[in-house]
């Protein structure tokens, strides 16, 4: 599997020095990372040369839905600018949240900006969190969602702990979204009922029948992320999930 890694994991030292933070990256062996802002930088082009500066590739990048919705031009604009292709709305909340009619809502909206992104030679995703694993019906609202959004406008980026998180098994998921999931994040689940991150390979997610699956489904990228290392450093945390999947024969 190709292995990209989502800048909000290291979101302090990008802040600082988002240059010196790629090159780290790819010393430890990465082939491409993906942006949730621009951290110490401030355009696009000073973003994509220090991509190109590391050898790095943008795999993706983080947007919210209203800058989508209402800021199309600068988006596109600034995303040709970065040679990156995949714009991913990372967060919902409400109204969406609360009803089914909220996530058909949701649908609407993606579809429409997806149609516009997808004129421009863009794609739009959807990363989800445990949230939407919330039953209207008996039906997931995240379900809804893909079931009212067109396949053709609104792709899947995975996010496998979250998924587990909402009591779904994420292989199994990850199976019925299908080539639908462009992208997964990589993100473990420690032991316990507390249900903390922890660097892939160190917790319960079963990652060997995960890149299986995601062979099947042509998932392009698997993203490693966690959200919270607890104090310890960052670049070690996502060092220690790449080569836990190099053991595992992933990476």
């Amino acid at each position: 599997m190709n292995i990209s890694v989502q800048l909000y994991t290291l979101r302090d030292q990008v802040q600082a020095d988002l240059p010196g933070v790629l090159k780290a990256l790819k010393k430890i062996g990465y082939a491409g990372a993906e942006l949730a802002g621009y951290g110490s930088l401030k355009t696009a082009a000073e973003v994509k040369k220090a991509f190109d500066d590391a050898g790095l590739q943008v795999t993706g990048a983080h947007v919210g839905i209203d800058q989508a919705k209402n800021e199309s031009a600068r988006v596109i604009a600034d995303h040709k600018t970065l040679g990156n292709n995949k714009v991913i709305i990372p967060w919902i909340g409400e109204p969406y949240t609360s009803s089914a009619q909220g996530y058909r809502n949701l649908a609407a909206e993606c579809n429409a900006i997806g149609a516009t992104l997808k004129a421009e030679g863009l794609q739009l995703g959807y990363h989800n969190h445990s949230f939407e694993f919330k039953t209207f019906d008996g039906q997931y609202g995240l379900d809804i969602l893909w079931q009212h959004a067109d396949p053709t406008l609104l792709f899947a980026e995975l996010d496998l702990f979250w998924v587990k998180h909402g009591g779904v098994d994420p292989t199994a998921y990850l199976k019925q979204v299908g080539k639908r999931a462009k992208l997964v994040h990589l993100k473990d689940m420690a032991p316990g009922e507390d249900k903390k991150f922890a660097p892939v390979g160190n917790g319960t997610i079963d990652f060997v029948a995960i890149s299986e699956a995601a062979a099947v489904a042509g998932v392009e990228w698997g993203v490693v992320e966690q959200d919270d290392c607890y104090g310890q450093d960052p670049l070690s945390v996502v060092e220690i999930s790449f080569r836990n999947l190099q053991k595992l024969g992933i990476a």
